[in-house]
This record gives structure tokens, C-alpha cells and sequence, in this order.
């Protein structure tokens, strides 16, 4: 990146602010109910979050003043198990630092421009075709039954990280591509290597559509 900055993810601020806002005031609720935004004022309190599978709501006439906030409420939510995705499938066996590198990249694609503009667009680039941009997402693995003890951990990390309450320090060097060091893929020497994180490693430069993992 070309300032050092205590958070990877600066220019990400409006989404993380409403992410805050929105897991806050939906902790104690399962993810995907029928919720309603009462925005918490009290700083100081520490907020358990409990995450679960999304499920379909009843269909219920809301009024009509509610539909914008439920629309950008579940596509926050949608954003949230993007990211709790990426964490899992890529490195869930890496630790809460080898997830955070994996969520730089992520981040780092994500202001880079070139790869989309939500967490959701830059993780499922190429999803379900040989150009997929992180492997799991065109590899057979979403169809697998998750580890549920692994699978949380991702969910509340990824909260965390959202929420900036475990914040990015761009530890990657503005990292957008990785692979584990067992491959080595054509484009690693074509790119600039940051750094190795647990069992990846990290590169960063512009070579469009190349492949993250």
C-alpha cells in the first residue's frame, strides 16, 4: 500500500461502519430473522455474538418504510458470510493470523478496484467456473458439511474484523494474490512476494484475473 496505515481496509470505512452498527444491534438475534435496528448506546458494554445459518423469514407485508433498511441489512448480513466463507475454506486450520492475512487479501482486491466492490463480489469473482478467484468457490467444497467448531470460529472473526474490534495491520504488505506453499502457480513469479504467513504465501502486483489461491 502506498501509506502505512493501522487498518488495511481504510477505504472500506462506510461499509464497516454500517456492518458496527447492524451486528450490534442484531447480536442477540439469529442471523437471517425477522430483526429490527435498535442502534445500542452504550459503548461500554461487551457484546456476545452468536451466529447462526440464515433462514428464510416468513413472507410478512412490512411497511413500506422498512424495505430499504431490510435490503441493505441483509446485504450487510450477505457480507458477513462472505467473509466468514473466505476465512474458513482458506485458512481455517491456519489460526486467527493466518485468517487475518487471508481477509487482507480480500480487503486489498476489494480497494484495488479491479476485482469488485463488496467482500461478497471479490470472493465469489469467477464462482463456479475454472477462473475462480479463491478455489473453494469452484472446487466442489461448498457442498461439504463445514466443521461446525471451525465454522464458528470464521463467522465470529469475520464479526470481529467487521466490526474493527480485531483490526487488519496490513501484515500481507498489500497482498491481493497467495497460494499454499505446496503449489506453485505460473503467475507467482510474475508478481511481487510480500511475505509467508503459516502455510501461504502472499505476493502483491497487477495481473489481472489471476487467481488468489
Amino acid at each position: 500500500m502506498p501509506k502505512k496505515s493501522n487498518d488495511a481496509i481504510s477505504r472500506s470505512d462506510r461499509v464497516l461502519v454500517a456492518a458496527l452498527s447492524i451486528i450490534l444491534a442484531t447480536a442477540s438475534a439469529a442471523v437471517g430473522a425477522s430483526l429490527t435496528y435498535r442502534p445500542s448506546t452504550d459503548k461500554g458494554a461487551a457484546v456476545s455474538i452468536k451466529l447462526a445459518p440464515a433462514v428464510q423469514s416468513p413472507a410478512v407485508q412490512a411497511p413500506a418504510e422498512q424495505v430499504p433498511a431490510d435490503s441493505v441489512m441483509a446485504q450487510l448480513l450477505r457480507e458477513h458470510r462472505c467473509l466468514s466463507e473466505v476465512l474458513y475454506y482458506e485458512a481455517r486450520g491456519e489460526g486467527q493470523t493466518g485468517q487475518k492475512a487471508i481477509a487482507e487479501v480480500v480487503f486489498h482486491r476489494m480497494n484495488h478496484g479491479n476485482y469488485g466492490h463488496s467482500i461478497c463480489a471479490v470472493v465469489y469473482e469467477g464462482a463456479g467456473h475454472p477462473g475462480c478467484q479463491f478455489s473453494f468457490t469452484c472446487n466442489g467444497d461448498l457442498k461439504r458439511t463445514k466443521q461446525a467448531r471451525a465454522w464458528h470460529r470464521a463467522q465470529a472473526l469475520a464479526a470481529r474484523i467487521l466490526t474493527g474490534e480485531v483490526p487488519l495491520r496490513d501484515a500481507t504488505g498489500g497482498a491481493t494474490n497467495f497460494h499454499s506453499v505446496s503449489v506453485t502457480p505460473d503467475w507467482a513469479g510474475t508478481l511481487e512476494r510480500t511475505t509467508q504467513i503459516g502455510n501461504h504465501i502472499f505476493y502483491r502486483g497487477a495481473v489481472p484475473r489471476t487467481r488468489a489461491s
